[in-house]
């Protein structure tokens, strides 16, 4: 364990995810202090590089979701000030935010990702750009931010009407994807270790923004109720993505499983750099289930981050 240190907790900032970075950071931050180390709390702004340099802290915990602190923005500022910080670097922030580049990285790994193609978002107006049911998501935003689910019986029109709410009005290109029947599982990776595989059971609708950060809506099962060809394959394929994009730290890979098909419908979604550390988040629940306390999970990253020289 490193001793004690001067660790600035960066959290905030202006993305879509806000308000649950506020919460991730206000617990990291509480947990370090607990294991007493002195915290500057920052909620991030414009100014964030010259409040970096007062504080002069021995490393920053990146508590940052979305943009631009998920994306390689925040992790290329860190680098030229030559601070120490967790989570990946910015090479693999870069990637891993990109739903696209994510794809051309990982599946030439052998790993099984949904096909699909970008669409410019006024295309879907005039005709669908894959058969129904598919899956439109902007290319780099995280936490299911702006996903839809386009079905033949749903309420967006044939083809998609232009004044129905969803992604094509905030972004102007999405990712298109096939849509993937079946069950929401994801695993937690740690340094090299899988933690293991949680089974996500939306108590309506799908498993969304509000559903991952609302209180009750969503029933998380540990272990995930799977075969264990099913389940060993979810921990091979987090180990395998964090490792093929260069992550470090803790990462959560999302899956998609056709139960239907056996491995053959096991898909990969995306890996999350940055996972939350809000009490209902995925990492510390399925860590704590490891028998690694919230403050344990948190120290070890840290560990991590300190074993590395600044980029």
């Amino acid at each position: 364990m490193t001793g004690s240190l001067h660790i600035a907790v960066l959290m905030g900032g202006w993305s879509a995810e806000r308000e649950v970075s506020l919460m991730s950071g206000a617990g990291v931050a509480e947990a370090l202090e607990s294991l007493g180390h002195r915290v500057t709390r920052i909620d991030m702004a414009r100014d964030v590089a010259a409040r970096l340099a007062a504080a002069a802290p021995d490393l920053v915990f990146n508590a940052l979701h979305g943009t631009p602190g998920e994306d390689g923005s925040v992790q290329g500022l860190l680098d030229l000030m030559g601070l120490r910080y967790t989570h990946s670097g910015l090479a693999t922030s870069v990637i891993a935010i990109d739903k696209v580049l994510t794809k051309q990285v990982l599946v030439p790994a052998g790993i099984p990702m949904p096909g699909g193609r970008i669409v410019i978002s006024e295309e879907v107006f005039a005709a669908d750009p894959l058969p129904r049911p598919y899956v439109l998501k902007p290319v780099n935003e995280g936490s299911s931010v702006g996903v839809a689910i386009v079905t033949a019986d749903g309420n967006y029109g044939q083809p998609i009407g232009r004044d129905v709410r969803g992604p094509w009005q905030e972004f102007d290109t999405l990712l298109a994807e096939p849509y993937v029947r079946g069950r929401e599982l994801t695993t937690a990776v740690l340094g090299d270790r899988a933690l293991g595989v949680t089974e996500l059971r939306p108590k309506s609708g799908w498993y969304d923004y509000d559903a991952k950060y609302t209180d009750g809506m969503t029933d998380h099962i540990f272990p995930a109720p799977i075969p264990d060809d099913i389940a060993q394959a979810c921990l091979s394929l987090a180990v395998q993505a964090h490792r093929v994009l260069g992550c470090r730290g803790c990462s959560r890979s999302d899956f998609r499983w056709d139960d239907e098909r056996g491995v053959d419908g096991l898909f990969l979604l995306e890996v999350n750099t940055q996972p939350g550390m809000t009490p209902l988040s995925l990492v510390p629940e399925q860590a704590r289930h490891t028998g690694m306390s919230y403050a344990e999970l948190v120290q070890g990253i840290v560990d991590e981050a300190m074993r590395e020289p600044p980029r």
